[in-house]
């Protein structure tokens, strides 16, 4: 089996978006820039990967802490693509196969597109292959000149290119398949006289052609893909086309998305067969949703573990919480890290939790918050009930056994346990343990003036 390799130019600090974070780094559909192509690059086969970093390289390299596929090349200077090659030599060193050369800010490239391009490649017995593109303006890249064979003689770059050579609307993608022998030999001849003094790696082609090697290019039939993104708008334009594609993924595995355009469902997300989602939901951070579920309008939900027949209503907010079966949350309630809905449970409309756990068939239907607590099963908890959990200095857990029912407007101030199949009144403030089976009420008493209001008229 012949060796594949792929060197990602990832150096560059992209100063067109504008940020302080590194251009390989912004979340396109819920993973960095740079996860795609690596990804793409992994699945066609490639091993090593070798990352050219240099801008906030520790940063990148975070990415892909403890993979042991994954090397680095240390960029100082970015004097153009060839020089960020040249860069990888050392990691090369010893390798002998098929090399692909990917840039780190193509996020929409795809293994199937690349293990084309290593197979026509291979097949065709070239040194050097160029991934290309037919697109209607062509303006600001690089373009295929090729000859009356259809091999490929050079690439121009946009500053250095004729008006006729203006004319040609196959572009350079940046993606290249070279072996590995030719590169190594050959990387140190490209020189930077040029527009821009920069050494182009696609000088390594006119190399190639001189020496009389065979050069080609591989048009790829999604012109998409290998769109680079360098500002906010190209961005956007990215997550909008990888969304797509997961929500047809979606669609085709038995989920129903109501309005897909309108449904931002992020890389990572997995949803069992027959659950339904509403427009405007946001689901993101490796969230996995059974089958059956039902997930209304305008729902956040992010790195949740959410089981069969669940019911997310409208606006509802939940972020690393866990629920079991059969829950029912909202609308509008929010369920913050640590919360864990054992089979059946309730939370209503404008509840939040915060590291609850509430036990099977309990519910909390309105106006509640339930932070530190332990929740056990058959629970009510009345409406305006409140754990305090918060003494202004440390946290402390509410416990509430079986079978218990909170009225209305309770204060629970913790640390503070109510007992099995206890029932305390509404308007009760708790500041002591409540033994089983009873009743705790703590109220002042009531005044009536009769006739008071009639004095004051």
């Amino acid at each position: 089996m012949e060796h594949i390799a792929a060197v990602v130019l990832a150096a560059g600090k992209g100063t067109r978006m504008k940020s302080e974070l590194v251009k390989v780094l912004h979340p396109v559909a819920g993973r960095p820039m740079i996860a795609w192509p690596v990804d793409a690059a992994r699945t066609a086969g490639a091993a090593p990967v070798v990352l050219v970093v240099g801008h906030q390289a520790n940063a990148v390299l975070n990415t892909f802490r403890g993979a042991t596929d994954i090397r680095c090349a240390m960029q100082e200077q970015q004097l153009g693509t060839g020089h960020a090659v040249g860069c990888a030599r050392e990691e090369l060193a010893g390798f002998s196969g098929t090399v692909l050369i990917l840039c780190g800010d193509t996020p929409l490239l795809t293994d199937t597109t690349l293990k084309r391009l290593i197979s026509f490649h291979r097949s065709h017995g070239a040194s050097l292959t160029v991934l290309t593109a037919s697109v209607d303006n062509a303006f600001g890249y690089g373009r295929v000149v090729r000859d009356q064979k259809d091999s490929v003689l050079r690439i121009v770059e946009q500053k250095d290119a004729t008006e006729e050579e203006q004319a040609i609307c196959e572009i350079n993608s940046g993606i290249y398949c070279m072996e590995s022998g030719f590169l190594l030999a050959h990387i140190d001849q490209i020189s930077s006289d040029n527009a821009q003094n920069e050494f182009y790696l696609t000088d390594l082609l006119s190399i190639a052609v001189s020496k009389g090697l065979t050069c080609l290019a591989l048009r790829t039939d999604d012109a998409d893909e290998i769109m680079g993104v360098n500002d906010r708008a190209q961005l956007a334009a990215a997550s909008r086309i990888l969304r797509g594609r997961i929500n047809s993924e979606l669609m085709c595995s038995g989920v129903s998305l109501t309005d897909p355009d309108h449904t931002y469902i992020d890389y990572g997300v997995s949803i069992g067969p027959d659950t339904i989602i509403h427009p405007n939901c946001s689901i993101g951070g490796e969230t996995v949703i059974g089958c059956g579920c039902t997930i209304d309008s305008g729902v956040s939900i992010v790195g949740c573990r959410i089981g069969d027949d669940c019911h997310i209503k409208a606006g509802s907010v939940l972020e690393g919480s866990e629920l079991h079966a059969d829950v029912s949350i909202g609308p509008m309630a929010h369920l913050r890290p640590g919360t864990v809905l054992h089979d059946h449970v309730k939370v209503g409309n404008f509840v939040e939790t915060k590291k609850a756990v509430m036990g099977e068939g309990s519910k909390a239907s309105h106006l509640t918050y339930l932070g530190d607590a332990e929740i056990g099963s058959n629970v009510n908890i009345g409406c305006g009930t409140i754990t305090c959990n918060y003494d202004g200095v440390n946290k402390h857990r509410t416990v509430i056994g079986d079978d218990v029912f909170i009225g209305s407007d309770v204060q629970l101030v913790a640390p503070v346990v109510v007992g099995r199949n206890s029932l305390v009144a509404a308007g009760t403030t708790v500041t002591v343990d409540i033994p089983p089976d009873s009743l705790a009420i703590s109220r002042t008493p009531q005044t009536n003036k009769i006739g008071w209001r009639l004095k004051k008229k």
